[in-house]
């Protein structure tokens, strides 16, 4: 297998991982709760999805 010749420097290595940092996931609020969720998922909160009720939710 070949081998590198030279070791890679500094600036190669963190040009290289520059893109490998985690974003955040983009949040959507719930029409009918108003809570944080996931884009085109059920609401975890109410179990709604696009205005019809889908899962039902125990109440706390």
């Amino acid at each position: 297998m070949p081998n590198p010749k030279r070791r890679h420097s500094h600036q190669r290595t963190s040009t290289r991982r520059a893109h490998d940092a985690l974003k955040a996931s983009g949040l959507s609020e719930c029409p009918n709760c108003h809570e944080p969720k996931l884009p085109h998922r059920i609401c975890p909160k109410c179990g709604q999805y696009k205005g019809r009720e889908v899962v039902e939710v125990a109440a706390e």
